[in-house]
C-alpha cells in the first residue's frame, strides 16, 4: 500500500460517482480565441502520431485528438470513466487503461507526445510520474499539460472560492478531502524541477483566462463540482450554493449573465 493510497481511493471514489465531471465542468468554458481547454492543448501535439493521454477520464480529450492514421492511448484511475471513454465511437480503437500514473502500462519510447488535462496537479509521488512520462516517450516528445491556475480577479469563480474556503474552515478536518497532488506542479519553478532530472528540457509556461460566464445555474454547475464539496453534507453545500446565488447578484447582467472566469496554465516540456 502506497502513501497515495488515500489520496487516490477519494479520487477513485469521486469519479465513481461523477465520471465525467471534467468534461462536463469545463468543456464549454472558451478562451479568449474562442477554443476550448482542451482545443488549445490538442493543438499543441498537432503534429504527433502517437499520443498518450494521462488521467483521460471519460475520453473527451482523445476524442477531440482522433484523427485517421493517429494511434492514440489513455490511462486513468477510475475504471467508471474509463467505461464511458470506451462508448465513444471515435476512441473504438484506442487503447484505454485502468492504471497508475507511477506506473504507466506501456513500453519505452511508445509515444510522440503526452498530454493531461488537469490531472497532473493531482498526482502525487511526481517524480514518479515525470520518469514514467519519459520513459513511454521517444527522445524528442513533447509533454502538453492544462493544469489550474485559479481565479480571475473580480468575478464570479473567486467569490465562491472565499466561500467555499469559509464553508471548509467550519467542517471537521475528519470530513475534508485529503490533500491532493503536489504543490510545484502549480509554478514553471516547480515543474522544471520536477521534470528536469527526468530529461526534460525547460517547460514552457502559459497563463490564459478561460470562461465560464452564463446563467447562474450553469455557473454554479461548473464551480460547484470541485472535489472539496465531495465530503459536505448536503445541507452544508445547500447553504453554500444560496450564499453563492446571493453573493453574485450584485454583478448579474440584466439578462441574467454571471461573470465567471479562472486562469490555466498551458505548460509544455520537450524531452531532450
Amino acid at each position: 500500500m502506497t502513501t497515495t493510497a488515500p489520496q487516490e481511493a477519494f479520487l477513485q471514489a469521486f469519479h465513481a460517482e461523477h465520471p465525467a465531471v471534467t468534461a462536463e465542468a469545463f468543456s464549454r468554458g472558451h478562451a479568449p480565441d474562442g477554443r476550448s481547454s482542451y482545443e488549445i492543448l490538442c493543438d499543441r501535439v498537432a503534429g504527433s502520431m502517437r499520443v498518450l493521454d494521462l488521467g483521460c477520464g471519460d475520453g473527451l480529450l482523445l476524442e477531440l485528438l482522433a484523427r485517421p492514421g493517429r494511434h492514440l492511448s489513455g490511462v486513468d484511475l477510475s475504471s467508471h470513466s474509463l467505461t464511458l471513454a470506451r462508448r465513444r465511437p471515435a476512441l473504438f480503437e484506442t487503447r484505454l487503461e485502468e492504471g497508475r500514473a507511477q506506473r504507466l502500462p506501456f513500453a519505452d519510447d511508445s509515444f510522440d507526445a503526452c498530454v493531461s488535462h488537469m490531472a497532473l496537479m493531482l498526482m502525487s509521488e511526481i517524480e514518479e510520474v515525470a520518469a514514467e512520462v519519459a520513459r513511454v516517450l521517444s527522445p524528442g516528445g513533447v509533454l502538453a499539460c492544462v493544469v489550474g491556475g485559479g481565479a480571475v480577479g473580480g468575478e464570479a469563480y473567486e467569490r465562491f472560492l472565499t466561500l467555499l474556503r469559509r464553508s471548509i474552515e467550519e467542517t471537521p478536518a475528519s470530513q475534508r478531502i485529503p490533500a491532493l497532488g503536489d504543490k510545484r506542479t502549480r509554478s514553471r519553478e516547480g515543474l522544471d524541477e520536477i521534470l528536469g532530472p527526468a530529461g526534460f528540457a525547460a517547460v514552457d509556461w502559459e497563463t490564459v483566462p478561460i470562461d465560464l460566464s452564463g446563467p447562474v445555474e450553469q455557473v454554479w454547475t461548473a464551480v460547484s463540482s470541485l472535489y472539496d464539496l465531495a465530503p459536505l453534507d448536503p445541507a452544508r453545500v445547500e447553504r453554500l450554493r444560496r450564499t453563492f446565488f446571493d453573493e453574485v447578484t450584485d454583478m448579474t447582467t440584466p439578462d441574467g449573465h454571471v461573470p465567471c472566469a479562472f486562469k490555466i496554465r498551458l505548460v509544455t516540456a520537450r524531452l531532450r
